[in-house]
């Protein structure tokens, strides 16, 4: 099946997908940078978020930096290709988006402090890219685990689309749906400017402050 589809803007639909493996790509025991453990289970009072704002690379940096983050990975969600690889996902053909897990202490933070970080730290106007990023693994989502940050996230984005408009900025076109599944990435882009300070970072925001 040949990895290229006709535009990397397009969606693919599930039945077009590439089908993937039964196989999760490993992935180191700990965060390079906070040293807590990369995936679940986490200590109890650890909440999880999942937001896709371009490259992940600068996008987990970000939130690694946020007080009360316990842990960050990046993977891909909201597809259909189970277990994809890299390579597919930037073929347009997994229906994935480069996504952040942020794991997060409920009693230090909350998930309206990330949604802020969310918001003002990538332009959640461009469809499906985010500056020179062009493709659907690139496009704007929050992925929610609870219904409370479901209504949080909505709320968030109307309250976020009235500054932009005054800004005279476009429509948000973020995605914002219920997580299916978070499939890891491969262990080289964990904390990938952690382990490569000058490493491309293509995350922007738009100089528009939410409410």
């Amino acid at each position: 099946m040949a990895l290229f589809g006709p535009s990397k803007t397009v969606m693919v639909s599930a039945a077009q997908a590439l089908p993937g493996r039964d196989e999760a790509l490993p992935v180191p025991e700990r965060h390079e940078v906070l040293g807590t453990h990369l995936k679940p289970p986490f200590p109890q009072g650890v909440e999880i978020a999942v937001f896709a704002m371009g490259c992940f690379w600068g996008a987990e940096r970000l939130f690694w930096h946020a007080r009360g983050v316990y842990s960050t990975s990046v993977g891909y969600a909201g597809g259909f290709t189970p277990n994809p690889l890299y390579e597919e996902v930037c073929s347009a053909r997994t229906g994935h988006t480069e996504a952040v897990m942020v794991a997060f202490q409920s009693d230090v933070t909350s998930y309206g402090a990330l949604l802020r970080l969310f918001w003002e730290g990538h332009n959640p106007t461009q469809g499906m890219r985010q500056g020179n990023d062009i493709g659907t693994q690139y496009r704007s989502a929050i992925l929610t685990t609870t219904p409370e940050q479901a209504r949080q996230a909505l709320e968030s984005r109307d309250a976020f689309q009235v500054e932009l408009t005054k800004a005279r900025f476009g429509a948000i076109t973020t995605e914002i749906a219920t997580l299916d599944r978070f499939y890891w990435a491969e262990s080289y882009h964990q904390q990938y400017l952690a382990k490569n300070p000058s490493g491309y970072c293509g995350l922007g925001g738009t100089g528009i402050r939410l409410g």
